[in-house]
């Protein structure tokens, strides 16, 4: 097993790289796309609105391999291994996601990028197959101490998704008046069906992993749009979609906690067992959805010790990252919720290795 840290595209710089390699990290997990409405560069996970996040990137820019390369090549003079992309931009592929008219021209772009992605070497891109994306949380003092963190209290977004917006951002800002139509659960795996077999054959060819991110909240509905893997067993499903070694799971240890069936542990255990987890969001949680709360990763529900000993048993070699941690009080709260994150993680996979 190695550790990690995921950057957001603002911190795709020398002093994030450093910052990595000084908490003893080996691997990032970065994000192309700004989340952060290319103003508010904060280093705390975006929340957002009704309004979304900001605006999506530029439809007809998909990442070269020359930008890949050189992020890469950077990363690794820094001492550092780029273990994955998360997350495709918006403006890439929302007809993908809506099953509209673009679709198949958006998935032949995306099909270049998969192959941009494998030349530069980089080994994993996670992707989450969501209408609305990540929403209805909240902000607050949830953590120990009153630490900040996010969480959610008990309701669950209802405000329509916008035309012209998917997975929080803006794809079109001249859109028409309106909310995007409604859609069965069935057509969103429908869609996530049309995804894979278009995308994972030249996985496959580029040596790429494609790895799926499960529904954060797992709600059944959030913005009145459907979800498609907000129980653990609907993982299963997915990979069975299109069985394939680079159809795998972006496996978010917080986001499976959350879910109101299954068990963590179990799920753990069932999927790594069958090889399919590319990598792992190693972060804690107290509550199930629509009550939970982000907390430090030695104060939640899950034993991260349990967690461990399950991923050593299945021979898991891949990459825990912090993902997102609470904001400590002090004059640099991510830098310092990273850092505990990171120096308890880094503890306890040492005790757990030597058991």
């Amino acid at each position: 097993m190695k550790l990690g840290f995921g950057l957001y595209k603002h911190m795709l710089n020398s002093q994030h790289y450093q910052f990595a390699k000084q908490c003893g990290a080996t691997h990032l997990v970065i994000h192309m796309v700004d989340y952060f409405g290319h103003n508010d560069k904060s280093a705390d996970q975006p929340i957002g609105g009704s309004s979304g996040w900001g605006k999506a990137g530029k439809q007809d820019e998909i990442w070269s391999y020359e930008e890949l390369k050189a992020i890469k090549e950077e990363i690794n003079a820094h001492g550092l291994e780029l273990e994955a992309i998360e997350n495709f931009d918006p403006a890439h592929w929302y007809d993908v996601l809506l099953g509209g008219p673009k679709r198949d021209e958006q998935l032949e772009n995306l099909k270049q990028l998969i192959r941009n992605v494998g030349q530069a070497g980089i080994p994993v891109f996670g992707y989450n197959f969501s209408l609305a994306g990540v929403s209805s949380r909240n902000i607050g003092p949830y953590a120990r101490g009153g630490a900040v963190s996010v969480g959610m209290e008990g309701a669950v977004d209802q405000t329509p998704i916008p035309n012209g917006m998917v997975w929080n951002m803006v794809y079109d800002e001249n859109a028409k008046e309106g909310n995007l139509p409604e859609t069965t659960h069935q057509e969103l795996w429908d869609r996530l069906a049309y995804f894979l077999d278009a995308m994972v054959p030249v996985a496959e060819e580029a040596g790429v992993q494609l790895a799926a991110h499960p529904d954060d909240p797992p709600m059944p509905f959030v913005r009145k749009s459907p979800r498609l893997v907000f129980q653990p067993d609907m993982y299963q499903r997915l990979i069975e979609l299109k069985p394939s070694p680079n159809n795998g799971l972006e496996f978010c240890l917080g986001s499976i906690a959350e879910m109101t069936e299954g068990d963590v542990y179990e799920a753990t255990d069932q999927y790594t067992k069958q090889n399919k987890v590319s990598y792992i969001h190693f972060r804690n949680v107290k509550g199930k959805v629509p009550n939970y709360k982000e907390v430090f990763v030695d104060e939640g529900d899950i034993d991260m010790f349990k967690i461990l000993r399950i991923l050593k048993k299945n021979n898991f070699n891949g990459v825990l990252i912090p993902d997102h941690t609470p904001q400590m009080n002090c004059g640099a709260p991510w830098y310092a919720g990273m850092s505990y994150a990171m120096g308890y993680m880094k503890a306890a996979l040492a005790m757990v290795k030597n058991e």
